[in-house]
């Protein structure tokens, strides 16, 4: 066995075995302290107790506007975001959980029905599927088969992110997006610390210093990664503090759109767009990331991405748009050739309407 199917087993054995609930983390990590929309709260009451007690988290993966939309979960777990996506998706949506770990599969599938009768489906709108996410061809998941592909605190266990990331691009369908929250370190870890089997199963060993994340993003078809929430990670375990001293991790909610159109820069074209209101969960103004706020009726400069992001996606009726793309004016205001790597971790709804 190699040292990569070492890791994998061992990512198996921590998640099925070791870890009976959330309780038995060592750290928050995993499992970050959220302040939810009242809307996701509503929908976590009808999700069945056994599934929300095994819940491994690290952020908010739900995107806004996904009724009848066809949905991929990497990593599944015992599904609790697959049930709460059920919920938001409809019962004319589709739901599918993906994970390598027979003990947490088991529990998703154990409550299918429960939760058909919860939410009054007259069929369920979830399944659930043994697989790795480095291979969702070997486990049966087509080209261009999702609208939109989650994950929660996941990708940093893979022992090969950028197989991850390519298999994401190649299920979503063009305008789609990968919308999912991991941890991020400040720094590149050591291989010392990157092997620990303790700290990988703590979702530290493997989490990617991000500016490695941005640039294997881009490398995948992901051309202009988008942050839309960041939180501080505290280790809370004495042990755990002094193996990682020096080094600070971030859970960071990302968006990824695959966009052919997308340049690796924010790129100025002259070009403006108004949200009209209309997303049920934004209805004063649309976040579309932890720069870009629209409030209702205004007209908004933006650059050439983000454009796309909202015209050539399921955004599209919900904005006018102004311009297109026949004179360049050169980078956008305010952005440069150097991700502000440090700004944008520390940056709040004060820098909304600035391209990066």
């Amino acid at each position: 066995m190699n040292e990569m199917s070492n890791i994998e087993q061992d990512v198996r054995d921590y998640y099925g075995k070791e870890l009976q609930s959330s309780a038995d983390l060592k750290t928050n990590a995993c499992c970050t302290i959220l302040d939810y929309p009242q809307e996701i709260k509503s929908a976590l009451a009808n999700i069945h107790d056994e599934v929300t007690s095994r819940y491994f988290g690290c952020g908010l993966t739900i995107p806004t506007h996904i009724e009848g939309l066809s949905i991929l979960d990497l990593g599944c777990g015992t599904g609790r975001d697959c049930y709460l996506i059920s919920q938001l998706v409809g019962e004319q949506g589709r739901v599918i959980g993906i994970d390598m770990t027979d003990e947490q599969l088991a529990v998703a599938r154990k409550h299918i029905q429960w939760h058909r009768e919860k939410f009054s489906y007259a069929r369920s709108n979830v399944d659930f599927v043994k697989g790795n996410i480095q291979d969702l061809a070997a486990a049966g998941l087509e080209d261009n088969s999702f609208d939109v592909i989650v994950s929660n605190c996941v990708i940093n266990l893979a022992t090969d992110k950028q197989a991850v990331l390519q298999e994401a691009y190649r299920v979503l369908r063009t305008g789609g997006e990968f919308y999912f929250s991991d941890v991020y370190c400040d720094r590149r870890l050591p291989a010392e610390l990157a092997g620990d089997r303790e700290l990988y199963g703590e979702c530290l060993g493997g989490a990617l210093y991000w500016n490695d994340f941005q640039n294997l993003a881009k490398h995948c078809g992901f051309l202009d990664p988008r942050i839309v929430e960041v939180h501080p990670i505290s280790t809370e375990n004495d042990a755990v503090t002094r193996k990682v001293e020096g080094y600070r991790f971030y859970s960071v909610t990302y968006r990824l759109f695959k966009l052919p159109g997308l340049e690796a820069a924010c790129e100025d074209y002259g070009q403006a767009v108004k949200y009209l209101g209309g997303v049920n969960e934004q209805a004063a103004s649309f976040v579309l990331d932890n720069h870009h706020r629209f409030e209702v009726g205004r007209v908004v400069p933006v650059c050439g991405n983000t454009l796309l992001m909202l015209s050539d996606t399921r955004y599209r009726r919900f904005f006018e748009f102004y311009g297109d793309f026949s004179r360049h004016f050169g980078i956008f205001p305010g952005c440069g050739t150097d991700f502000p790597y440090e700004q944008s971790f520390k940056s709040d709804a004060a820098n909304m309407g600035a391209c990066c």
